[in-house]
């Protein structure tokens, strides 16, 4: 499963894990995917989004609601 936001691409990131004692051991980030239907042109798709980008697709709505 490819961990990446279908819309804006933010994916994985690697980094390190520190302990006290400076050992650096493998991390990996991924984001907040949730899979949502979204209608666009009047058809139904499901794409995966970060969650970051769920809440700046509803300020966007809200905002073009408003004009």
């Amino acid at each position: 499963m490819a961990y990446q936001c279908d819309i804006t691409g933010k994916g994985k990131q690697f980094g390190h894990n520190v302990s006290h004692s400076l050992r650096h051991t493998p991390k990996v980030w991924k984001p907040n995917l949730q899979k949502k239907t979204l209608i666009i042109n009047g058809q139904k798709v499901r794409v995966k989004l970060a969650a970051s980008t769920i809440r700046s697709l509803k300020k966007h709505e809200a905002n073009l609601n408003k004009a």
